[in-house]
């Protein structure tokens, strides 16, 4: 969850807006085929398509039209995929409570792929969301083995860049993870919610990986959590997508902390996702097969699913032995509270909450006559009531990696092959004009085929970076390029200019954040130096 530098990806930066005639991202980078995501390596992206497959990652253009006012790295699609946005994009929109959180860990200087969570931050704060930025400083210690001096630097750094380019202290909250007492008790009790086999098999650990290794990721799924520890709320992570693996923990974990589980159900027995389509087809087609459609038996519709084709054939096979099980079972949907965690006064106080038909029993409360959502508000409501946390699953949104200058990957270790938020403006400016670019071997075989923008690193700056909010001119300079209209020398001067004029601009609010950082209730030299 916290953005590490640096981080390894082709790209394909194509400019986009909502408007359907824009230039849009196809959602891969051409030529690679692998996909491989580990949270500390340099994670290498080969297709962004297949994040979707693999790994449940849905694409992000399909909520867009649902997001209030969205940043331009949404509507250009480096906002690439999400989990669960849609959750958070209904709270914005109808001005509820929401909350947005990343972490950056403390390992080298803050670079412009940084930039882009700090932006994703500041704009969900201006949207309403509560904010929360934190140094993974215990992660760094744990994982990298930096010492807290070095940590401690570098921790400043972050927060100038992260207070110059917006954030809002006085509407948000800083904190460094081995100053936070509160998640670092949440991280102890969700510890008892997992366990060593599961993150070997997540994070490839053995037996020569520390404790403390361990330890900070608990420590990670508790700074994910800790926006809804007042009160539990949508919140979205902003991420690579190389922290995916945290993501996915971290909805795993808050879900074991709930006291209740709702699922859906046809009968006695439970079902899982991929049972339900089958048994809501064979409960709508019940006037087929019952002989009481009003009440229709779960053999019945045993008999009916046998010869049903589809081509999920082992889930029919296993759903169509349960209905057998079941026998004479009236098949009916209800939804179901199943006790997870629950106190026996939070089980009773919702069994008296619930209106309507229900039917208890020692483990689950199955109820009739409500939806899905309405259960699980109520659930949510009865588990706050009764001392439990009622988290919702954190959403997060995916942001594609930048190429480095050179081509290939940013790396922090090759100093031409990113720019720093604390390299001089000059400096800057030299880095641009030296970069790789997508053009082609001469200017006439330029004008004649054009420019490859989409593997353009310095393309990329205008579409992530320089071009701001103006999409209009990030799609300008995509059409000249590919149309043979701009050369690279040219274009590589107006990005060279336009990072000098950036970095000029943002190192003299570095300077006037500073009086704000020391005005902050956070200790930048940690006591642990000592």
């Amino acid at each position: 969850m916290s953005e590490d530098p640096p981080s390894e990806s082709s790209s394909d930066p194509s400019p986009s807006s909502s408007d359907a005639t824009d230039v849009r991202a196809d959602g891969g980078a051409a030529g690679a085929d692998d996909v491989a995501l580990d949270p500390w390596g340099s994670a290498t992206i080969g297709d962004y398509r297949k994040l979707f497959e693999q790994f449940g990652i849905e694409e992000f253009e399909e909520v867009l039209p649902e997001v209030p006012n969205p940043h331009y790295l949404m509507r250009r699609g480096v906002i690439f995929g999400h989990r669960d946005y849609r959750r958070v994009a209904d709270a914005l929109r109808e001005g509820e409570d929401a909350a947005v959180l990343s972490g950056f860990m403390p390992t080298g200087d803050p670079h412009i792929g940084h930039k882009m969570v700090f932006d994703e931050i500041i704009w969900h704060q201006r949207q309403g969301a509560e904010a929360y930025g934190l140094i993974a400083d215990l992660e760094a210690h744990a994982a990298r083995g930096l010492s807290w001096e070095e940590i401690d630097e570098h921790t400043e750094n972050y927060l100038l860049s992260f207070l110059a380019l917006g954030f809002d202290p006085e509407e948000g909250e800083i904190y460094r993870q081995s100053g936070n007492r509160e998640v670092q008790d949440l991280a102890f009790e969700l510890g008892t919610k997992a366990n060593f086999s599961e993150l070997q098999a997540i994070y490839d650990f053995d037996g020569e990986t520390n404790v403390s290794y361990m330890q900070s990721v608990v420590t990670q799924m508790a700074d994910i959590l800790y926006p809804q520890l007042e009160e539990p709320k949508p919140t979205v992570i902003p991420v690579g997508p190389d922290q995916d693996p945290h993501m996915r923990l971290a909805r795993d974990l808050a879900a074991r902390m709930r006291f209740f589980r709702v699922t859906e159900a046809y009968a006695s027995f439970e079902v899982v996702e991929e049972d339900l389509g089958l048994l809501r087809e064979a409960y709508e087609h019940r006037d087929e097969f019952a002989e009481d459609p009003e009440r229709p038996r779960c053999i019945e519709a045993a008999e009916w699913l046998a010869e049903y084709e589809t081509d999920a054939v082992e889930v029919k096979e296993n759903l169509v032995r349960s209905l057998e099980n079941a026998g004479k079972e009236p098949l009916r949907p209800r939804i179901r509270f199943l006790d997870r965690n629950a106190t026996e006064d939070a089980f009773q106080a919702l069994v008296e909450s619930i209106e309507g038909e229900i039917r208890v029993y020692d483990e689950h409360i199955d109820t009739f006559e409500m939806t899905r959502n309405e259960a699980e508000d109520l659930a949510r409501e009865v588990e706050v009531d009764h001392g439990g946390y009622g988290f919702y699953p954190p959403s997060s949104i995916y942001h594609r990696f930048m190429t480095g200058l050179t081509g290939g990957k940013m790396s922090s270790s090759v100093p031409a092959s990113h720019i720093s938020l604390l390299d001089d403006p000059e400096e800057g400016y030299e880095k641009v004009k030296a970069a790789t670019t997508g053009g082609r071997e001469t200017a006439e075989l330029q004008r004649e085929l054009g420019g490859e923008a989409d593997d353009c690193p310095v393309y990329e700056l205008y579409a992530y970076l320089l071009s701001g909010d103006d999409d209009e001119f990030a799609k300008r300079v995509y059409e000249e390029c590919v149309g043979g209209e701009r050369l690279c020398g040219d274009c590589k001067e107006q990005a060279a200019e336009l990072m000098r004029e950036f970095l000029a601009d943002h190192q003299e609010k570095r300077e006037e954040a500073r009086e704000v950082l020391e005005g902050l209730e956070l200790e930048i030299e940690t006591p642990r130096r000592n």
